[in-house]
């Protein structure tokens, strides 16, 4: 028997049911469903206050010191040895057709004498070489700021159907980088979705972009927990339930991914890298398909549209990046053919006391 409280609540329609079970899956597989002991990451930093319109410009490895050039001095020339043309000594009788020399080949061998002897004072006092000049030295970049944030809305089908947030969080000092994420359902996905999920991804800022070193995700709903190793001098990344897979340049995790862009713009029309998840290792192929502008809540964008397709098995992929705005994704749509979800900018947030220099 039905109780008051249950009589007076509204069905909801199976339609609306089977929505949220399929947001349910997509926010799992958008955002961060994970398994495994649970290993408890540390507190998050306080959230970031400065809201800005224009993406700072990426934090860059520091450039190797510039090689000292030597400048060998110029040998000064020695001054040249002139001979005269002289008649040969000969004690024979004085023979008025050869004694004395022609005046014509005294004058040519003195003036020939002194040109050598002038140009040897040109050479002997010229002015040292002068060194090459340094490059100018160019003023200090502007400060980038320590902690970046991109906030995003998560949607399910294409009609923006609300079912939660997620926060990526771009941590870096010196050549090092921490990237975190913060996941929650929202509206009726709530009601099937507990919890958050938890991302991280450390490792190396190198002038191809980003290697990392670690990634774990967690859901604190069950408490599961899993991770990927990489290590790149045995070429060797350890995963889940000790599986481990060879590891090639350029490979990422699911975060490093991302922001590999804004580090690295793509140069061509096509790309192809590793993505290293927990449990495995696959290979992803983007491809340039043309240009959109995107509506976003503080600006309109002219974006570089990239697609994937799910051919050997994963999802496929449309990514939509800014180069306005450092190549960083303004949009993203996932589809398993059944399902699909979709991710847009909201803002981005910086740490206050720099974005105010």
């Amino acid at each position: 028997m039905n109780s008051p409280l249950h009589a007076r609540m509204p069905k909801l329609p199976s339609r609306v049911l089977a929505a949220a079970a399929a947001a349910s899956v997509l926010f799992h597989v958008v955002v961060a469903a994970l398994p495994g002991p649970s290993v408890r990451p540390p507190e998050a930093p306080p959230m970031l206050s400065a809201t800005i319109t224009e993406m700072p410009p990426p934090p860059a490895p520091a450039p190797a010191p510039p090689k000292k050039r030597t400048i060998k001095p110029t040998p000064r020339p020695s001054a040249p040895v002139v001979a005269l043309a002289r008649p040969a000594r000969d004690f024979s009788p004085v023979d008025s057709d050869a004694w004395p020399i022609r005046e014509d080949e005294l004058a040519a061998s003195q003036a020939d004498a002194l040109a050598a002897l002038a140009s040897w004072t040109a050479a002997a006092t010229a002015p040292p070489p002068v060194a090459e000049a340094p490059p100018p030295v160019l003023p200090p970049p502007r400060p980038i700021p320590p902690r970046i944030e991109l906030v995003y809305r998560g949607f399910l089908g294409t009609q923006g159907f609300f079912i939660g947030d997620a926060v990526y969080r771009l941590e870096h000092e010196g050549e090092r980088y921490t990237i975190t994420t913060v996941a929650q359902a929202r509206g009726l996905a709530a009601l099937f979705i507990r919890g958050e999920g938890h991302l991280l991804s450390t490792g190396t800022i190198t002038p191809a972009g980003l290697q990392p070193d670690l990634y774990t995700a967690e859901r604190t709903s069950d408490g599961r927990h899993e991770a990927a190793m990489f290590d790149w001098r045995a070429a060797t990344v350890f995963l889940h339930d000790h599986k481990t897979a060879p590891l090639a340049l350029p490979t990422f995790d699911p975060l490093a991914v991302l922001w590999q862009f804004y580090f690295l713009p793509p140069g061509d029309d096509q790309t192809e890298f590793s993505v290293a998840t927990t449990r495995r290792v696959y290979r992803a192929h983007f491809r340039r398909v043309g240009t959109e502008s995107i509506a976003l809540p503080f600006a309109t964008v002219e974006t570089e549209v990239w697609e994937r397709d799910g051919g050997d098995g994963n999802l496929a992929a449309r990514v939509w990046l800014a180069p306005t705005l450092h190549n960083v994704m303004v949009k993203m749509r996932l589809s398993n053919g059944r399902i699909t979800g979709e991710a847009l900018l909201d803002s981005i947030r910086v740490d206050d006391i720099v974005a105010q220099r």
